[in-house]
């Protein structure tokens, strides 16, 4: 089973690349937001409990997060493996994924960080702020975003790296040379 957590900070391009492997691999790319969002639409149980902290404005808890993401991965689309993009953020979430797998008798094949510097991300992130017209990405908040993503990746990427099954991907290159230094990790 190809289930996979796809790590990186804002600009290095994990989306694209995630895209990229899951439509090669033929398995679902889990984005948290994506599945907090459907599962409020759907009205399932989890949902209805994240809807009450989205509307009070709180961040939903590690709890229910982890409830909705065992809801997700149980559906046939999720039989061969799943592409985790956004979660877990932390040691804790990592750890409470780690157990909610073991339970449905999977586990995480391989925790990929795409690595870029941070004065290349704030390149990146100011010219998709331009193209997109995003004047909410300007080069403090983008400064501010990176430096809060660098703070708390650190410990998981230690975690992961504790458990053997951590990749290390420099993210700097041509999609193309990016992409082949992921798919290499999985084989």
């Amino acid at each position: 089973m190809n289930s996979i957590i796809f790590m990186g900070p804002p600009g290095a391009g994990k989306g694209t690349q995630a895209k990229i492997l899951c439509d090669t691999l033929g398995i679902p790319q889990i984005s948290t937001g994506d599945i907090l969002r459907s599962a409020v639409k759907n009205g399932t149980k989890m949902g209805l409990e994240a809807k009450r902290y989205m509307d009070a404005g709180d961040l939903v808890p590690d709890s229910v997060v982890i409830g909705i993401i065992q809801d997700r991965i149980v559906e046939p689309d999720c039989k061969n493996g799943f592409l985790l993009d956004g979660f877990p953020r932390t040691v804790e979430q990592a750890e409470a994924l780690d157990q909610l797998l073991k339970s449905e008798g999977k586990n995480i094949k391989r925790a990929i960080n795409l690595e870029v510097p941070d004065v290349e991300l704030l390149q990146r992130l100011l010219k998709r702020a331009e193209i997109e017209g995003r004047s909410d990405d300007n080069e403090t908040t983008i400064k501010s975003r990176l430096d809060t993503y660098n703070k708390k990746t650190l410990p998981l990427l230690d975690y992961y790296s504790a458990k053997g099954n951590l990749s290390r991907i420099n993210g700097v290159g041509s999609l193309e040379q990016v992409t082949k230094l992921i798919q290499k990790e999985l084989v």
